[in-house]
């Protein structure tokens, strides 16, 4: 399974998956249509699979074209988000298990951005290779999506589960926010060596314009600290001792940075 990152709107990414075998290919949140066509076109693939994380129009504002243009086409979506996807006819749960070409991909039900959000994993396809997770806007690298329709409870809880995962998955989250998210975090976890290289990295990326997409969920662990709610340097900064207090503080101060 090949991953294509295709750049869209003021910072967004669609992923394109692609067996070249089969000659067939699925789509991550696509946000505009074009783009995926005209990529399709290039590699000469037929588009057999939707993939949406959640309902916000820069995950799915491609669906309605995409779906003219191949009719035969499956969306997914989570269950949750009955009636607010385009196309929807795939409704996943907590534990679902989906597949494209050869690759198996596991479903997590991840509300906090929005209720009803979901990611997909695949595991990796064979020993030493990473896993592929597409979280949309609930992890992001440096970072994680605003609470629009959830509670800190649920993305702790949510979080929890990606944290959960090998620490060589690929992140392929949906925003390039990392400059950003780095920006935010060394205020608040300012004595962390391995964040204040990955902050000069990073700017040294985004000077060549190079991508910070995918992230790796182990340097995510180290360095993003709305998966850190336990370290005592953050409860610090937060005033708490408790995780999910401890995140609701940081991803407020976040929010009004």
């Amino acid at each position: 399974m090949q991953i294509i990152r295709l750049p869209v709107l003021a910072d967004n990414y669609i992923f394109l998956l692609h067996d070249p075998l089969r000659n067939i290919a699925a789509v991550v949140d696509p946000a505009e249509a074009q783009p995926v066509l005209d990529e399709l076109r290039k590699i000469n693939a037929q588009l057999v699979a939707i993939f949406n994380t959640h309902h916000h129009g820069d995950h799915v504002g491609g669906n309605t074209q995409l779906m003219k243009a191949f009719p035969d086409v499956k969306v997914y979506g989570g269950a949750e988000d009955r009636g607010r996807i385009p196309g929807q006819q795939v409704f996943l749960q907590e534990g679902d298990r989906i597949q494209f070409s050869d690759r198996p991909a596991n479903i997590f039900f991840v509300p906090g951005h929005t209720r009803a959000h979901i990611a997909y994993y695949f595991p990796p396809a064979s020993p030493g290779e990473p896993g592929e997770l597409f979280c949309g806007d609930t992890l992001f690298a440096g970072g994680c999506g605003r609470l629009f329709e959830g509670t800190p409870g649920q993305m702790v809880d949510s979080l929890s589960k990606l944290r959960a995962l090998p620490d060589h998955t690929r992140v392929w989250c949906a925003h390039e926010y990392t400059l950003s998210n780095l920006r935010f975090a060394v205020t608040v976890d300012a004595e962390n060596a391995d964040l204040q290289k990955r902050y000069q990295d990073v700017k040294a990326q985004r000077d060549k314009l190079e991508p910070t997409v995918p992230s790796i969920l182990g340097l995510e662990k180290l360095t993003n600290p709305f998966l850190r709610w336990e370290e005592p340097y953050l409860q610090a900064t937060a005033k708490s001792d408790n995780g999910i207090q401890t995140f609701a503080r940081i991803r407020g101060m976040k929010d009004n940075f």
